[in-house]
């Protein structure tokens, strides 16, 4: 049988790691899903020559201090790591390759500006982007990414696996507002006079916990949190913001719960040297260190 999700060009990327004694055809035991996977220049340059704009001047600068640079690697080396130590499983690592600059594929895209607000995340749909045939583009492959990711939960998780959103987020909460001048309120907030007085982000972030106050899944966040504690790592349940429901994150956690976690990884973790509004270099040994109890919690949860 054919695998039900496939990489899509300028949408995603569907990579299936395959353990040696794996079933042929088998389902995924664990879905690794990048919503902003989209972390290099060159996926903001394709997608910035397919739109005609305008856009506010310097935005690759939003860009790289806004997407989730370590993502793909630690949910690559995650996968890697699985099934080697587990032969007989099969972990999907599906990613966005849509810069989260032009349209969030984390988003309910057409929830309202006080839901983001509510959710404590940034627009699905910036309001810079203006341009009606960019909207129309944006919202094409915005829709064929939650297609895809829906139907890589239901592959995985309608099947018994588990699901993990692999996100990073910068070292701190940088509170600037997403319009025109989003680069030149960043290059203020990141002055090296000002940016230590945002505050600082726990190093991981489980996020987990609904408006209402309930943790869903909450045995897999437990383990979570405690399988990085062990490994001397700071973490916390929902501390930076809630799981809401403007995000698609909330969404798939709530279908398939208790089967699906939310993962924020502070930056600084696994690149070489956080350097705001620069490109990122992830470095395999901190992306190693990351990845040993996010496997084992994995491992127990299975």
């Amino acid at each position: 049988m054919s695998a039900p999700v496939r990489s899509i060009p300028g949408v995603c990327s569907a990579r299936l790691h395959r353990g040696a004694a794996a079933p042929e055809g088998a389902p995924p035991d664990l879905l690794v899903e990048v919503p902003h996977g989209a972390t290099g220049q060159a996926d903001f340059d394709a997608l910035r020559a397919a739109l005609r704009g305008p856009f506010p001047e310097d935005l690759e600068a939003f860009f790289h201090v806004n997407t989730d640079a370590g993502a793909p690697e630690y949910a690559e080396a995650l996968a890697a790591r699985l099934v080697a130590e587990e032969p007989g499983r099969t972990v999907l690592v599906l990613a966005s390759r849509i810069p989260r600059t032009f349209i969030d594929c984390n988003r309910a895209i057409d929830a309202s500006p006080e839901a983001f607000r509510a959710g404590k995340v940034t627009p699905g749909l910036p309001p810079y982007v203006r341009d009606e045939e960019d909207r129309v583009l944006l919202r094409a492959r915005h829709q064929a990414w939650v297609e895809a990711s829906t139907a890589a939960y239901e592959w995985a998780c309608g099947a018994g696996g588990l699901g993990l959103m692999a996100h990073t987020y910068a070292p701190r909460t940088v509170d600037v507002e997403v319009d025109d001048q989003v680069v030149t309120s960043l290059r203020r907030a990141y002055a090296p006079e000002v940016e230590p007085t945002w505050p600082l982000r726990p190093e991981v972030d489980v996020i987990a916990r609904d408006p209402a106050g309930r943790i869903l899944a909450e045995p897999l966040v437990r383990g979570l949190v405690a399988a990085f504690i062990a490994d001397g790592f700071g973490a916390e349940v929902s501390a930076t913001y809630p799981l809401h429901p403007s995000t698609l994150g909330h969404r798939h956690a709530a279908r398939w719960e208790p089967r699906v976690a939310c993962l924020e990884v502070r930056r600084d973790l696994l690149v070489e040297r956080f350097v705001p509004l620069r490109p990122l270099v992830a470095s395999p040994v901190r992306v190693a260190r990351v990845v040993a109890p996010l496997a084992r919690a994995v491992r127990a949860a299975w």
